[in-house]
């Protein structure tokens, strides 16, 4: 008899779902492993003549393509010519037109990182004096829009998926074989596998739509996925799909050949699946780590295989668990405390191995203690150890109930139905005898009529034989029809027996209550994953400070000034950096520019920028300047009057959305 989750269990669940499409529809486009670390001409910066070429250098190598880098004239027209090429290590370029006219123009760039997520920006340089431009660059953000929310759903789905198809046959092989003849179980692996299958297949055809255009029209184009097929990412999902052919096979065997076999013959087919699943399994981890953050950057060469590890450790747990789940809710036949015992050791092994991994790779993504509060991918990891804590000491808790769980209750129950069917069976009645024919006394009748009365007999018995054989049908049919009643009231007696046992019915609580954070705690992972990691981070800061500080100095010498502030209004997405550059930061007219990045260095899009010039000394002030919008990140205003030389204090007020808001300052000698 299949039974059916409860209301609470299927509200859970569906709060749970919703909980982790939350994050992931809110993760927003996918932060890369490379960033922009320096450019030529630099950011913002106004040159005397045009540039034969505008350079970007990345903090790692990128993949390019025909229009990877865009320049654009102050009227969005492109000023390029030629394809973008490597200038030398992580640095590259494009060429520009001769002869190009004053005014503000805006470099564009969408390449992908080594690691497989692809990468956008913006910024704007001028040449001889700013200008006003009509190139708007606010949506040009990579991995986003509908394309993107469904390549994040992908990569969710393909997590879980590896999760339930190796940590389902590990338990079934390893913990409950048993469950290999259980039907549950078997549609729990084959779900799993079905799931894995459908997401790498559906991640193949956005994969060149995702690193490109991001439109949905381009997913079916075959130029772009012979493009794709020809890049690490695509190779690791082609090699995915041939993984899980094998994969295949193996189920076959698992649910097929081998729940056949007798206890004894299992041994050797035991050992073999043991070694082919995971070999599939190692290699199908291996298709994650050969494409993302471990295939690149510091100590690559170990961090692959310690990301395979992680990856089969987190699946022989949280996969196990979920298999668990199902068979203590699901199965008509009891799981063993045995099993649960065994599975109980595997899981504590699994974590000490993903603890252990885990630390070595938050210490090659991060680098630094202050990266955990910093930057974006410490953060997520924060809350990551969070829910690994809470799901340990959820475990602990499952660990205390299986210790104390015992099949005494539904041994009793099936000691109860044997005397039951042995009882039933003593009080039945016995097999029915026939009546005797009694022999004929008639003295002497003719041949005749000795005939007709042979052949009555004979019709007589051919009727009783007739009836009796249609009595035995109606016996049949009925006593299939009792044994499947009697079926059910065993089925459900043994069901009443086993929910009977306290601590079962406590192991069931705990172990959803894991499955329900494991569900939250996958999702972070899957954002974690398409976070630039915090070294990288910090890296392109530290760049972009270096380079920062070598402009100020040299326009110093030019009579320029260059103000960075650190600004944070409190809302959601209110951190960055204010920068103000002054030219020629002397008593009279001024040509100001205001530039508002992130804290990872791109151009932030926000509503209102305002200064004001104070002048506390001689109380002048405040002095209010609202500068026009140029482009994304970048106001500037003209002519900005400075009456007299003197320690300026410069107030910048930065509003991120209609309520939030903040006022940073700093003072500067102008003049």
């Amino acid at each position: 008899m299949t039974q059916t989750i409860t209301p609470r269990v299927r509200t859970l669940v569906l709060l749970l779902l919703a909980a982790c499409g939350l994050l992931l529809t809110t993760a927003g486009p996918a932060s890369a492993h490379a960033a922009l670390t320096g450019s030529d001409p630099q950011q913002g910066v106004v040159v005397d003549k045009a540039p034969d070429q505008v350079a970007l250098t990345f903090s790692e190598k990128v993949a390019l393509s025909s229009d990877s880098l865009r320049v654009l004239d102050p009227k969005g027209k492109a000023v390029q010519q030629g394809k973008p090429f490597e200038v030398s290590g992580t640095t590259y370029a494009v060429r520009l037109h001769s002869g190009l006219p004053d005014g503000t123009y805006t470099v564009t760039y969408q390449v992908v990182s080594a690691d497989s997520h692809p990468v956008a920006g913006a910024f704007t340089f001028s040449i001889g004096a700013p200008s006003t431009t009509s190139v708007s660059v606010s949506g040009d953000t990579a991995g986003g829009g509908v394309v993107g929310w469904l390549y994040g759903f992908g990569r969710y789905m393909s997590y879980a998926g590896f999760i339930v198809l190796v940590g389902g046959a590990a338990f079934v092989l390893g913990c409950w074989q048993r469950g290999a003849g259980v039907r549950p179980m078997q549609r729990l692996v084959v779900g799993g596998w079905l799931t894995l299958t459908s997401a790498t297949l559906l991640l193949l055809l956005l994969r060149g739509s995702y690193t490109g255009s991001g439109k949905v029209g381009d997913v079916f184009d075959l130029d772009l996925l012979g493009n794709v097929l020809q890049t690490k990412a695509g190779a690791a999902l082609v090699s995915r799909l041939l993984l899980l052919a094998a994969a295949a096979l193996f189920i076959s065997v698992l649910f097929g050949a081998y729940d056949k076999r007798e206890d004894e013959e299992k041994r050797d087919l035991t050992f073999g699946l043991a070694i082919g699943g995971t070999v599939v399994a190692a290699g199908l981890a291996a298709s994650w780590a050969m494409a993302e953050h471990a295939s690149v950057g510091l100590q690559a060469g170990i961090a692959m295989p310690v990301d395979v590890v992680h990856l089969l450790a987190v699946a022989t747990w949280l996969g196990g668990l979920t298999a668990l789940l199902v068979a203590l809710y699901r199965s008509d036949t009891p799981v063993e405390s045995a099993a649960v015992r065994r599975f109980s050791q595997v899981a504590f092994g699994s974590v000490v191995a993903l603890v252990a991994t885990g630390v070595y790779q938050s210490w090659r993504q991060l680098g630094s203690w202050s990266a955990f509060t910093e930057t974006r991918y410490g953060q997520l990891l924060l809350v990551k150890i969070g829910l690994v804590a809470l799901l340990v000491g959820v475990a602990f808790i499952s660990r205390r109930w299986t210790a104390q769980l015992a099949d005494t209750v539904v041994q009793r129950g099936k000691r109860a139905q044997q005397k039951e069917r042995v009882g039933a069976g003593a009080s039945g009645s016995g097999p029915g005898s026939r009546p005797g024919s009694g022999k004929s006394k008639g003295g002497g009748g003719s041949k005749g009529a000795a005939s007709k009365e042979a052949g009555a007999e004979e019709g007589g018995a051919q009727e009783g034989r007739d009836k009796r054989g249609s009595e035995a049908a109606r016996d049949s049919k009925r006593a299939a029809q009792l044994a499947r009643q009697q079926a059910a009231i065993d089925t459900a007696r043994q069901k009443r027996a086993r929910d009977a046992d306290p601590h079962r019915f406590g192991l069931r609580r705990s172990v959803l209550a894991e499955a329900g954070v494991a569900v939250v705690l996958l999702a972070v992972t899957t954002v974690l994953t398409q976070t630039e990691p915090g070294r990288t981070e910090e890296d392109a800061k530290a760049a972009k400070a270096a380079s920062s500080s070598a402009s100020s100095e040299s326009s110093g010498t030019s009579g320029a000034l260059t103000l960075d502030m650190s600004f944070d209004t409190g809302g959601t997405d209110g951190t960055g950096v204010v920068t103000v550059d002054f030219d020629p930061a002397r008593v009279g007219g001024n040509e100001m520019h205001v530039y508002v990045q992130r804290p990872n260095g791109r151009a932030f899009d926000i509503p209102e920028v305002k200064v004001a010039l104070t002048l506390e000394a001689r109380k002048i002030g405040p002095l209010a300047v609202t500068p026009d919008r140029i482009s994304t990140g970048h106001w500037s205003a003209s002519n900005v009057q400075i009456p007299m030389a003197g320690d300026w204090k410069v107030a910048v007020t930065v509003r991120t959305s209609d309520i939030d808001q903040t006022t940073v300052s700093k003072n500067a000698q102008i003049g």
